[in-house]
């Protein structure tokens, strides 16, 4: 025994920095490059815009950010934790598939659902025309109805298909509590949800909470859609209305500081948080059967935000497709299509690549900063997509400008920058934006797997590369896949990065329909929507099984 250590630590002898950890430390540095740029891109003078900015139009921006972000994180709430606890405590008809269903929303991109809601309750929609015909009201005047397009409105779109992110987490967070904590409640005569789920919950609720704000604070679609000025919507114009680069970087440095305190209060409600059952018996609360009228509640409890972040925007562009208002698959929207795709998959695979490179290299070779370094790719994740597009530009420009100076001074050559006029560039983007995804994926991977089966690989005669091909690779390959398809279905779904990056006339299906959509004419693109939906389903296939077999456990 004492002989095999010696060998394990003969073959696991490895120079500081070897190849595998200059590779991790080069890609986690790439990563992190369009972040760092934002901030270099912030120092620079934006001509006074800035100071104008700060008296005039910024705390309008700050002021509508937070009362979204304040409204639709109430919202989710609401939805997300109540219907977690129904499909878990209790057993009623049509369980099992509202649990399902209850994550269909999260395969709607929010600009999706507030175009089809503005279609579907304007003045010249078909609510408002039923409701004028069967009361005989003639014009607006005669009667009074909420306007969509409004804070109130954007509140609800976004909640309605960002609340499966605290659905998730709460489900996860009651399954995973052990019966006996619900049993002792139950002896003392304490209610179950308040005195046992909620505050054992509450950890993981708050990080549900966190990735909503997150993407809240991102969203762009539906505030330019509702015309609700936030702090995204204002590095847009400021960057494409006013020409500036810098002042738009100094509007993202400043949306840094919301991205921070999310990110302190996630990190904040795992801390010292832990309870722990010791008794043996580990299982989940078994759910309560439930019949009559109460169970009736229960069903409409859970389909509320169902038929409000799916059912009725799939029908609303189902319809404008039977009908034959949308577009057909012509040849523009063909390669629209096709443009999505190979975003997608490129992202996909380049996400799962690195991070399993990073990942595993983290993992196995020594040293104890190397996984905390590692940790900082996933950073670009808490970026809201335009504020990434400044970054990208930035560091982009930077190292075209070099490479052109390389070119003139070495070789006389001209050099166009490739790298801030290509698709490239949104695929960089991409990479950076969702590689937590995939590292999240690979990360989960690699902790169900024993280190001791790298150890004997090692063992055994095999190097760190051919150990990690033959024995976790392997090992890993469904978590990849899994995380792949989660990186491929957000690809397809983002918006402002493609807007922002894109090439002239490139389009991708996310930004096709926002050309119609924002010249009022979604009908035509109910088409593309629907499958930019119909791909969106694929996680909520995957997170439904994970959930359940949580359950089986």
């Amino acid at each position: 025994m004492v002989v095999l250590r010696h060998v394990i630590d003969i073959r696991d002898f490895s120079p500081w920095l070897n190849p595998w950890k200059l590779a991790t430390i080069l890609l986690v540095v790439v990563f992190i490059t369009p972040i760092l740029a934002i901030v270099v891109a912030a120092s620079g003078d934006s001509g006074g815009l800035w100071s104008h900015l700060s008296q005039t139009v910024l705390p309008r921006y700050v002021v509508n950010t937070l009362s979204l972000m304040l409204g639709v994180g109430l919202l989710s709430l609401l939805f997300g934790i109540s219907t977690a606890w129904v499909v878990v405590r209790y057993s009623f008809p049509g369980r099992r598939l509202l649990q399902w269903m209850l994550l269909l929303p999260a395969a709607m991109p929010g600009y999706l659902i507030a175009y089809t809601y503005t279609d579907f309750l304007e003045y010249a929609g078909p609510v408002q025309m039923l409701l004028r015909d069967f009361f005989g009201w003639e014009s607006a005047r005669d009667y009074w109805f909420p306007e969509i397009r409004s804070m109130g409105g954007a509140i609800l779109v976004l909640g309605a298909v960002l609340y499966p992110y605290v659905y998730i987490m709460a489900r996860t967070a009651y399954l995973l509590t052990p019966v006996s904590l619900f049993e002792v409640s139950r002896v003392n005569g304490k209610g179950l949800f308040w005195n046992v789920g909620l505050p054992l919950a509450r950890p993981a609720i708050v990080a549900g909470l966190a990735l909503v704000l997150m993407e809240t604070l991102s969203d762009f679609g539906t505030v330019e859609f509702f015309a609700i000025e936030t702090l995204t919507l204002g590095i847009f114009n400021v960057w494409l209305g006013m020409n500036s680069l810098t002042a738009a970087a100094q509007i993202a440095t400043f949306g840094f500081l919301f991205v921070f305190v999310l990110l302190t209060v996630e990190v904040l409600s795992r801390a010292q948080r832990r309870f722990v059952d010791t008794t043996r018996r580990s299982a989940s609360l078994s759910p309560e059967q439930i019949g009559g009228w109460h169970a009736v509640v229960l069903m409409v409890v859970c389909l509320t935000p169902i038929i409000i972040g799916f059912a009725v925007p799939v029908a609303v562009l189902l319809n404008f497709v039977l009908q034959g208002y949308s577009v057909a698959l012509d040849a523009t929207v063909i390669e629209a299509a096709g443009n999505s795709i190979f975003i997608g998959l490129a992202t996909a695979v380049l996400v799962i690549a690195t991070a399993a490179l990073i990942g595993l290299v983290s993992m196995f070779e020594k040293g104890v900063w190397l996984p905390r370094f590692a940790a900082l790719a996933s950073f670009g994740y808490a970026f809201p997509g335009t504020i990434l597009a400044i970054g990208v530009v930035t560091a982009g420009g930077a190292v075209d400008r070099g490479i052109a100076e390389l070119f003139d001074w070495a070789l006389d050559v001209s050099y166009e920058g490739w790298l801030t006029s290509g698709v490239g560039l949104i695929i960089f983007a991409c990479i950076v934006r969702f590689q937590a995804v995939g590292y999240g994926a690979v990360m989960t991977g690699l902790g169900r797997v024993s280190p001791s089966m790298m150890e004997a690989s090692r063992t055994l005669g095999c190097g760190f590369a051919e150990s990690i091909k033959r024995v976790m690779l392997p090992s890993i390959r469904l978590s990849c896949i899994a995380g792949a398809l989660l990186v491929f279905v957000d690809v397809m779904k983002e918006l402002p990065m493609s807007l922002l990056l894109r090439p002239f006339n490139f389009e991708t299906l996310a930004t096709f329909v926002y050309q119609f959509a924002k010249d009022e004419l979604l009908e035509e693109a109910a088409l593309p929507a629907l499958a930019i939906v119909a791909t969106g389903i694929i996680p909520v296939v995957l997170m439904n099984a994970a959930l359940n077999r949580i359950r089986e456990r």
